[in-house]
């Protein structure tokens, strides 16, 4: 079986622009009257209703003030970004800004602003979930573009200090999920041995899941999604007690939120299988340790601690992976590559700078798909066996 570390912690990605601090340095700070964080709390709906009804009977008074009305609202710019080692996370800091209906360069803003906070409201009267796509077609006049909205839906969040899944707006389904687990969803059982071949949609609506069990040893996190479907057609999770888990890619909301989730409640390792190049890297930071655009709710969307099983560049000579499987990094991969060596996600294991070094100095990547050259079923059949045999992560 394999044990949880407890000692070695992986960081995130703070560009140069992100800014610094432990928590000690917060706290000495906070107490002289500085610099401060941001940070949601789950809400129910009542909550977040009463929430948002508060805002309402601000703008109200504002307005019958003959004021117009103005909201004050955090800021999520990258200058109040903050990364905080020992949370070996991002997250927001204490500048705040307004967005007044009176300034003409605010004004469509407030007005967009005002009619989420009204649409939101709706939807958690019903006690439904929406999607963005939902949203956004409530009013497609006014929000033209489905990212104005979508932005706003952030800054609702940050407002009423709930989480983003509290406000019942979600995105489609993206994230899968298969194997040893099981849990109600909303009043039904479901069984993800018993999913059929590709596993289950993870719901954007984490909040409706409840009594979580498993028996798996590991939770074995997937970049791509051919290499997720090779794993559950062959239903490896059954010769190796595991939970298999996928964002096709970069990582949506829900996908990060659920990994957070099972991970807290079964205190079971992660093990990621991502491409050999910078930017499976950059898939794994961001389960990690966040992203900017909601560091405000990164401590219920950050895995930290994440093992980094494979695909990596030790692995193209271990395996003798062939000459034409093998890709040329472009000037922008090296670049990448370079600038993640000076991340702290990176810098804080030596393991992990010792292979990134090797994969800018051989200047050579590789996908995970190129394991099918020696075969469509080495991947769970010799290369994923053999690397648990040896425990060969880091």
């Amino acid at each position: 079986s394999i044990s949880k570390s407890s000692s070695t912690t992986v960081g995130s990605t703070p560009k140069a622009k992100t800014q610094q601090l432990s928590l000690s340095e917060l706290k000495t700070a906070t107490s002289a009257g500085g610099k401060t964080i941001v940070e949601v709390v789950e809400m129910n709906s009542t909550e977040v209703m009463e929430g948002i009804e508060n805002v309402a009977v601000k703008i109200a008074q504002q307005v019958l003030a003959k004021q117009g009305f103005q909201l004050d609202i955090p800021s999520r710019s990258a200058s109040n970004q903050i990364y905080v080692p020992e949370l070996d996370r991002i997250v927001l800091g204490d500048k705040r800004g307004t967005r007044s209906f009176l300034n003409v360069k605010e004004s469509r803003k407030a007005a967009i602003t005002t009619r989420v906070l009204q649409l939101i409201h709706a939807v958690l009267i019903k006690r439904i979930h929406i999607t963005k796509r939902d949203l956004f077609y409530t009013d497609v006049k006014l929000f033209v573009d489905q990212s104005e909205s979508d932005g706003v839906l952030d800054d609702v969040a940050t407002m009423i200090g709930c989480t983003r899944s509290n406000l019942h707006v979600v995105a489609s389904d993206k994230g899968l999920v298969v194997g040893r687990i099981s849990f109600y969803e909303d009043g039904d059982f479901i069984d993800c041995t018993k999913m059929g071949v590709g596993g289950k949609a993870i719901p954007p609506y984490i909040d409706k899941i409840e009594n979580i069990e498993s028996d798996a040893e590991f939770i074995l996190l997937v970049e791509k999604e051919a290499a997720y479907m090779r794993m559950a057609e062959d239903r490896f999770y059954q010769r190796y007690p595991c939970i298999v888990i996928t964002a096709k890619g970069q990582p949506d909301v829900a996908t990060r939120m659920f990994l957070s989730r099972i991970t807290a409640e079964l205190q079971i390792p992660v093990l990621a299988l991502v491409d050999s190049d910078p930017y499976g890297l950059k898939i794994l930071s961001v389960y990690m340790s966040g992203s900017k655009n909601m560091s405000y709710d990164s401590a219920s969307l950050t895995t930290p601690d994440i093992k980094w099983l494979g695909l990596r560049p030790s692995d193209l000579n271990k395996y003798d992976l062939p000459d034409q499987c093998r890709l040329k990094m472009t000037e922008n991969d090296i670049k990448t590559g370079k600038e993640l060596l000076q991340e702290s996600f990176i810098t804080q294991n030596p393991l992990w700078v010792k292979e990134l070094q090797r994969m800018v100095k051989t200047k050579e990547k590789a996908e995970i798909q190129a394991l099918s050259s020696f075969g469509f079923q080495y991947i769970t059949e010799v290369y994923l066996p053999r690397k648990l045999r040896e425990g060969d992560w880091i």
